[in-house]
């Protein structure tokens, strides 16, 4: 059975919206058909216009298909890539999260393989509590957390997060990071078949 990937990101400038990418080209690189997903923005349109940098990445990710509840269906594997606010989940995408109530109500978030990566300003800056925290929601779904754990080099040497991969907003995506992005997304593809076979 093909891996039906969604990948639903949220990102104000730009960040997120690269490891979503990247972990994109490493699902469809696995054999998945992948959807690349970004959650609405929330935030009044004069808010995020009166911030040059916010504004510039809104217009980059314009081309991106906002995700839907259909989405969420045709997915056997879903990957969320979020901003760290206050060590959780942007608040577009919890917002998003919300609406899911009657999905969730049907079991049809249910069984299906998840991961999930953030980023913040620093490298403490609530980045493993806003992945742990999505573990919980996903846990309400009944959903199959696949963590990439310690199961590929790439995992050390892109800072030994084994919760799911981890960005410090402003550092350059170098072979390491790219490797940890891919690696998580290559895993939660692989696992997503074992699930649904």
């Amino acid at each position: 059975m093909t891996v039906k990937l969604a990948i639903v990101y949220y990102s104000t400038y730009g960040t997120n919206h690269r490891m979503a990418e990247i972990a994109a080209d490493a699902g469809r690189a696995a054999g998945a058909e992948v959807r690349l997903l970004r959650v609405a923005e929330t935030a009044p349109t004069e808010v995020v216009n009166s911030q040059e940098a916010w504004k510039a990445a809104a217009e980059r990710q314009a081309h991106v298909p906002v995700v839907s509840h259909d989405d969420m269906e045709w997915a056997n594997a879903y990957l969320f890539v979020t901003p760290t606010r206050y060590g959780s989940a942007a608040s577009q995408m919890r917002a998003f999260i919300d609406t899911l109530g009657g999905l969730w109500f049907q079991g049809k978030l249910a069984n299906k393989a998840v991961s999930a990566m953030s980023s913040a300003q620093n490298p403490h800056g609530g980045q493993e509590a806003t992945v742990l925290g999505l573990y919980t929601t996903f846990m309400h779904w009944g959903a199959v957390i696949v963590p990439p754990g310690f199961t590929d080099p790439s995992i050390f040497a892109a800072g030994g997060n084994p919760y799911g991969y981890t960005h410090t907003q402003g550092k350059d995506f170098g072979d390491a990071e790219t490797a940890a992005i891919g690696h998580q997304a290559t895993r939660l593809v692989r696992m997503a078949a074992k699930i649904a076979a």
